[in-house]
C-alpha cells in the first residue's frame, strides 16, 4: 500500500515551514476581517515605517476656501482626487502648496493623513511626538546637507 504522500504526489511539510504558511494565512484574515493584530514588539513611534497622522483640525478648518474664475475654469483645472473639471465661481479649498480640492474630496484624506496627495507637502498635526519627529528629521537633512558641502568644498 502506497503511502499518502506517494499517492498525492506530494512531499510532507516541515514544521516550520507549516508554521509560516499559517502565520501568514491568519494575518491575511484578520487583516481582511479588521481584527486588531498584536504586534508585539514592534515599535509604533517608529515614523520612517508609519503613515502620518492626521492633520490638526484647527488647520483643516482654516484652510482658505478659493472662488474659482472663469480663467481657471477654461483653464479645465480638475480635482486632482475626483479628476472632474472645476467649475467657474465653484468654492474649493486650497492647502498651503496651492494646490486646489473639492471640499468633499480634500477633507477626508486630510482626516486620515497630512500630507497633500499630489506634492507630499505635510500640514501640522496634533500629534506631538510627529511633530518632534518632523523636526529632527529636518535637523538630520540640515547636517547632511552641510556635510555635503564641507566635503564638496574640501575636494573641489
Amino acid at each position: 500500500m502506497a503511502s499518502y504522500f506517494d499517492e498525492h504526489n506530494c512531499e510532507p511539510t516541515v514544521p516550520e515551514e507549516q508554521y509560516r504558511q499559517n502565520a501568514l494565512l491568519e494575518l491575511a484574515r484578520s487583516l481582511l476581517s479588521g481584527i486588531e493584530i498584536d504586534l508585539g514588539g514592534l515599535d509604533v513611534t517608529d515614523w520612517d515605517h508609519r503613515l502620518p497622522p492626521p492633520a490638526a483640525k484647527k488647520v483643516v478648518e482654516n484652510l482658505p476656501k478659493v472662488t474659482l474664475t472663469a480663467k481657471q475654469a477654461d483653464a479645465g483645472l480638475k480635482c486632482p482626487v475626483c479628476l472632474l473639471e472645476f467649475e467657474e465661481d465653484e468654492t474649493v479649498r486650497q492647502l498651503p502648496c496651492e494646490h486646489l480640492f473639492h471640499s468633499a474630496c480634500i477633507l477626508p484624506w486630510l482626516g486620515k493623513t497630512n500630507s497633500c496627495p499630489l506634492c507630499r507637502d505635510e500640514l501640522p498635526t496634533e500629534s506631538h511626538e510627529y511633530e518632534e519627529y518632523k523636526q529632527e528629521k529636518a535637523r538630520r537633512q540640515q547636517r547632511e546637507h552641510r556635510l555635503e558641502y564641507l566635503h564638496g568644498a574640501m575636494y573641489t
